[in-house]
């Protein structure tokens, strides 16, 4: 069957999802992480919604161990068949993480990955992110964001705006966030800013690390 396109809250019968943006940004992302991610260890995942990005980055990073993981039941379904359709063995199977909450299903990571969660999910994830981030990696390691962002000194893409427009009429709690503010939060949290790279399609993607 082939997978539908979806989003983080949509309903629907399929177990696997397709995330249609996956296929259009998986490589430029990539291209970044080879420069960010650590040599070896694991990279936990937060919010990885239908599963593609894990399954494509596991076969670009085999020297690495990839947790998947997300709060949606529909997201782990679809993640666990990703992964077997995949096959890989440097896939773990999801857990279900609800960055907001205090307690996570696992201790530490070597570095944590979250691909457009920011602006898909209450302020509150993006806080409980960083708290948890600081929790669970040891200093210096990674934690590596990507999506879109308001930014004060470059102007908003009209694209970005009508996505800003169309994500708060489905829940007001979403929306594109203000960079100046996610780094600040990140910072609060124990997390030093590292870089900023600009990206296909006015994404993003931002390092932090631990402090």
């Amino acid at each position: 069957m082939t997978p539908q396109p979806w989003m983080p809250g949509d309903s629907g019968e399929a177990e696997k999802r397709h995330a249609p943006a996956t296929l259009r940004n998986r490589d430029a992302i990539a291209a970044v992480l080879a420069g960010w991610l650590p040599p070896s260890g694991t990279v936990l995942e937060v919010a990885s919604g239908s599963g593609e990005h894990v399954v494509h980055f596991a076969a670009a990073f085999p020297h690495l161990d990839w947790q998947p993981s997300d709060p949606d039941p529909a997201g782990l379904a679809s993640i666990a068949a990703w992964r077997v359709e995949a096959g890989r063995t440097n896939i773990a199977p999801p857990r279900a993480l609800d960055a907001a909450e205090p307690d996570w299903p696992t201790e530490r990571a070597d570095a944590i990955l979250c691909i457009n969660m920011v602006h898909i999910s209450p302020w509150e994830a993006t806080l409980g992110l960083f708290a948890g981030a600081a929790r669970l990696l040891a200093p210096g390691a990674p934690l590596i964001l990507y999506g879109p962002y308001i930014e004060a000194d470059e102007p908003t893409a009209e694209s970005n705006l009508a996505f800003d427009a169309s994500l708060r009429s489905r829940d007001p709690a979403w929306g594109l966030r203000d960079a100046d503010t996610v780094r600040s939060a990140a910072r609060d949290a124990g997390l030093s800013f590292a870089e900023r790279r600009a990206m296909p399609a006015n994404n993003l993607m931002l390092l932090f690390r631990r402090t």
